[in-house]
């Protein structure tokens, strides 16, 4: 039997294991009409071995005020910056280098977020990463 779909929310900016009634879970699902507290420890549960680290979440609400949840890795920039321990990018990205990374690390990013990529092969996705690190200010080694 399938259940109607009211709506459906993305929230980018959630930390692992921290998720709380306060914004910006509790405006965004409060107006929804879900349950805010069942969201908040069913996450919690889900995402206690990312404690503290960015766990963006999709969100489909249903009619019945039910729903389902899907977390996504991180972003690609913010999966850089960790590795490299460091807080933001360059700001002048073709002069100013703030780091390297190697191909291998890069390799490690593509395998665990090409399901949230929008691209079918690895080397693609490697591709793409390579991009990213190279506008953040960081040098691509072998």
């Amino acid at each position: 039997m399938n259940k109607k779909i009211i709506k459906k929310i993305k929230i980018k900016k959630i930390l692992g294991g921290e998720a709380t009634p306060s914004p910006p879970v509790g405006p965004i699902l409060g107006g929804a009409g879900v349950n805010i507290m069942s969201f908040c420890k069913e996450f919690n549960d889900r995402t206690k071995e990312k404690m503290g680290k960015l766990c963006p979440v999709s969100i489909i609400i249903y009619e019945d005020k039910t729903f389902e949840f899907n977390i996504t890795e991180p972003p690609v920039s913010v999966q850089l910056l960790e590795l490299l321990k460091l807080k933001k990018g360059s700001k002048e990205s073709n002069r100013l280098k703030i780091g390297q990374i190697n191909i291998k690390d890069i390799k490690l990013i593509a395998l665990s977020k090409i399901n949230d990529m929008n691209c079918y092969s690895l080397d693609c996705a490697i591709s793409m990463i390579k991009g990213t690190a190279r506008s953040m200010g960081i040098e691509v080694i072998n």
